[in-house]
């Protein structure tokens, strides 16, 4: 590794002992790409992207908590600059009604009833607990309902446990992306 390498890598802290962290150069990689393309106004990546980013776990890799808290402030500035964009093309009023409609959908999918919301793998599979995400779910079709107080970092940190028979983990994962996108629409 070169000295500009070096200098170039993103200070997180390390794990230590046999705990795993995230593999130090592709986080190094994604985050200058994610810089790249914020600096150059590219479109090349999105706040979904973001999101969605992933990195192998590795002994002595970066720790968990700090990346993901780096990622979710790069989100949020992606995020702002995507709906100061899309305002600017379609206006105020689309957005919002945009907007309006995600959330509509959300709430929709969180108001069906308790162990019906998502579906369920086989009973030899394991999902996320079911009793978790339905208590997850209560919480969050309050926010969109009424206003009670959730932070998108909330969200963002929301963890189940498995069980056999569980909610199939692609459709919560997708239905939690899609709060915080309606979050950040609003922020």
């Amino acid at each position: 590794m070169t000295a500009s390498e070096t200098t170039s890598r993103t200070s997180f802290p390390e794990v230590r002992g046999r705990e795993k962290g995230y593999d130090k150069q592709p986080v190094d990689e994604f985050l200058a790409r994610a810089r790249a393309s914020f600096e150059q106004g590219s479109e090349q990546l999105t706040s979904a992207d973001i999101r969605q980013a992933a990195f192998p776990l590795v002994r002595h890799g970066y720790a968990i908590a700090s990346v993901d808290a780096a990622l979710g402030r790069i989100e949020d500035a992606f995020a702002a600059r995507e709906r100061s964009s899309a305002m600017a093309v379609v206006g105020a009023r689309a957005w919002v009604g945009h907007t309006r409609e995600l959330a509509q959908e959300v709430l929709d999918r969180l108001s069906r009833p308790t162990g019906h919301r998502f579906d369920r793998v086989s009973r030899l599979r394991y999902g996320y607990r079911v009793a978790e995400v339905d208590l997850v779910s209560d919480k969050l079709a309050r926010f969109l309902e009424s206003g009670d107080a959730v932070t998108v970092e909330q969200v963002r940190a929301v963890a189940f446990r498995m069980q056999r028979g569980g909610y199939r983990e692609t459709q919560v994962d997708a239905v939690l992306d899609a709060v915080v996108e309606v979050m950040l629409a609003v922020k």
